[in-house]
């Protein structure tokens, strides 16, 4: 379920700095798990085995090793030795954040918050709690991951994509494009990082057949589920 009026949410887009959209995720995700002790082992779909304290652990882990000048992303797993609680984490976490060196602008904290991001939706969708219309991370993010994804095309031989979403629209692999695919910005993003399987991701609206390009789809860290864990934008 998506949160606010969708048809005029992307005019009021915010294109923030990625540390501004680091630390507005960080808070909304904050806002969602302060309090409530009770959701820290409820499984996340998005990210098989883990848990929601499993998520933050990783989300302070991340945070961590880049203060520490060690950055580790992708994380296959949150460090297993730290046994804090939800609120002992969610307690570290601003202070960790507020050592984040000057040098997060560049691909690193693109990196940083495309994570956060993807991995709040994560939580969103396992709680049953509403997708924001628009979520601070999301422009950087989807520069990143439709950039990340374009290599994979260009490595596989492929044509460039278009993709549009009202409001923005991004090309992911080099030349001129010679298919189209619009969709909601949230379907679009969650097709790029692993959380639509390819049958969701074929009904978005492709100007021509989408089967050469769906394997493009399964990138470095990304891959499509086998089976859908969570509907597409419009409920289906």
């Amino acid at each position: 379920m998506i949160t606010d009026d969708d048809a005029a949410a992307p005019e009021r887009w915010e294109r923030l700095t990625e540390r501004q959209g680091y630390e507005r995720t960080r808070e909304s995700i904050t806002g969602l798990l302060a309090g409530r002790p009770e959701l820290s082992g409820v499984p996340v779909a998005a990210c098989p085995g883990w848990t929601v304290r499993d998520v933050l652990a990783h989300l302070l882990d991340v945070c961590k090793g880049v203060v520490n000048g060690v950055p580790r992303l992708p994380l296959e797993r949150p460090d297993p030795d730290n046994e804090a609680d939800l609120a002992e984490l969610l307690g570290r976490w601003p202070g960790l954040s507020a050592q984040l060196p000057d040098r997060f602008e560049g691909l690193l904290g693109y990196k940083m918050t495309m994570d956060i991001l993807t991995h709040e939706l994560d939580l969103r969708r396992a709680l049953g709690e509403p997708v924001p219309a628009e979520p601070p991370a999301l422009p950087g993010s989807m520069d990143l991951v439709t950039l990340g994804m374009g290599l994979t095309v260009i490595d596989q031989g492929l044509p460039a994509l278009l993709l549009e979403t009202p409001g923005a629209s991004w090309l992911v692999g080099r030349g001129d494009p010679v298919v189209t695919v619009r969709g909601h910005r949230h379907d679009l993003f969650r097709s790029l990082t692993g959380r639509r399987t390819l049958r969701q991701i074929a009904r978005l609206d492709w100007s021509e057949p989408p089967d050469k390009w769906l394997p493009a789809f399964t990138w470095p860290p990304f891959q499509p589920p086998e089976e859908p864990f969570e509907p597409m934008a419009d409920g289906s």
